[in-house]
C-alpha cells in the first residue's frame, strides 16, 4: 500500500489554493479548490500531467524525500534516488524560474511580454512602470510580443548556480511480476543526466521518459540493460 502523507487531507495535488469559476447568464459562481501548502514526506509525479489531465504542483514534485510516487493511467510505481541535492532547498534562480513557468502553463519557456510586471511582482523585485518598460523592450528588443525564460534568466539571475546536479542516479520499482524483465520484480537502475538545452522533447512512445519530464523537463536516462522499466 502506498501512502502520501500531508499535514491535511486534500482532494488536490497542485500547490497552494486555486480559484475556478463558472457563467451563466453573467451571474458567476466561484469554488476554490484546496491544494497542499507545504512539502510532503514523499512526491508525486503522474504522466497524467503531460496529457493535461491534472497539474501536479511543486510541493509534491520537489518532497523532503528524493522519493517519488509515479502516476501512469492505471498503476502506480515507485521512483527514488540516493542523490540528496536533488530535495535541497531552491536557490534564488531556481525560484524566479518556478515563477515565470507559473505564467507559461504550456511550458514554452517565454512569457507575453505584458506580463512581465506581474512575474516581477511575484519574485518581489522592482516593478515601477517606468522600469518594467525598459526591461521589456529590452528583453524583448525586436517587439514579438514574448519574453524568453533564458534571457530573462540572464538579466536577473546570470550568476545564479543550479542546486540539482546534473547527472544522479534513478531506481524504480514496480510490483507488478508481469510488468518487469524475466516476470521477476526487480528494481531497475538508470543514470539520469540534466541536458543544458530548455527544449523538451516528448516522445510518446516512451511514457516513463515523459513522466520524468514533468519533474525534469530537459532530463534522459541511461537505464541498465537498455530496458526501461514499465509504469504499467
Amino acid at each position: 500500500m502506498l501512502r502520501i502523507d500531508c499535514a491535511a487531507p486534500t482532494q488536490k495535488v497542485f500547490s497552494q489554493h486555486s480559484r475556478i469559476h463558472s457563467g451563466i447568464r453573467f451571474v458567476f459562481v466561484f469554488a476554490e479548490l484546496k491544494g497542499i501548502n507545504q512539502q510532503s514526506d514523499i512526491g508525486f509525479i503522474t504522466v497524467m500531467e503531460q496529457l493535461q489531465y491534472c497539474t501536479v504542483g511543486f510541493f509534491y514534485k520537489n518532497p523532503k524525500n528524493p522519493v517519488w510516487v509515479m502516476g501512469s493511467d492505471t498503476h502506480l510505481t515507485v521512483l527514488f534516488s540516493h542523490e540528496k541535492r536533488l530535495v535541497s532547498p531552491e536557490t534564488p534562480g531556481e525560484i524566479a524560474r518556478r515563477v515565470f513557468r507559473q505564467f507559461d502553463p504550456d511550458g514554452s519557456n517565454f512569457i507575453p511580454s505584458p506580463v512581465l510586471q506581474d512575474v516581477l511582482c511575484a519574485l518581489e523585485l522592482v516593478s515601477e512602470p517606468e522600469y518594467v518598460e525598459l526591461m521589456r523592450s529590452r528583453l524583448d528588443p525586436e517587439n514579438l510580443g514574448i519574453i524568453l525564460l533564458n534571457a530573462f534568466m540572464n538579466e536577473f539571475f546570470p550568476d545564479d548556480k543550479k542546486s540539482t546536479p546534473d547527472t544522479f542516479d534513478l531506481l524504480h520499482y514496480n510490483g507488478i511480476p508481469n510488468s518487469n524483465y524475466g516476470n521477476v520484480v526487480q528494481y531497475s537502475r538508470g543514470q539520469a543526466v540534466l541536458l543544458e538545452s530548455d527544449v523538451r522533447m516528448c516522445n510518446p512512445s516512451d511514457p516513463m521518459l515523459t513522466c520524468l519530464q514533468t519533474k525534469w523537463p530537459n532530463i534522459e536516462v541511461n537505464w541498465a540493460g537498455n530496458r526501461t522499466p514499465s509504469l504499467n
